[in-house]
């Protein structure tokens, strides 16, 4: 998806794991992810570089689908929609 189409999206869930680094942000998408039902939209807030990378892993492993990533002034914006 293109950063306008992400920027568009309304996500039923916001975590906000900013200050945190690897494995928090993961941590903190995972126990997010099942307060939301499957086709519904997470975005995680963060700050640590490597979030960019190890998401979209945990996203595949888990069988979500990873969107993509809207930068901002010093941290990310990352979107998973659950799948199951």
């Amino acid at each position: 998806m293109t950063i306008t189409e992400l920027n568009s999206i309304s996500a039923q869930k916001v975590v906000d794991a900013r200050g945190t680094s690897c494995p928090g942000p993961i941590l903190a998408a995972k126990k997010g992810i099942v307060d939301i039902k499957v086709g519904e939209i997470m975005m995680v807030l963060a700050t640590d570089t490597g979030t960019q990378r190890d998401l979209p892993a945990w996203a595949k492993k888990m069988g979500h689908e990873y969107l993509g990533t809207v930068p901002e002034a010093g941290s990310w914006k990352l979107y998973v929609k659950r799948m199951r």
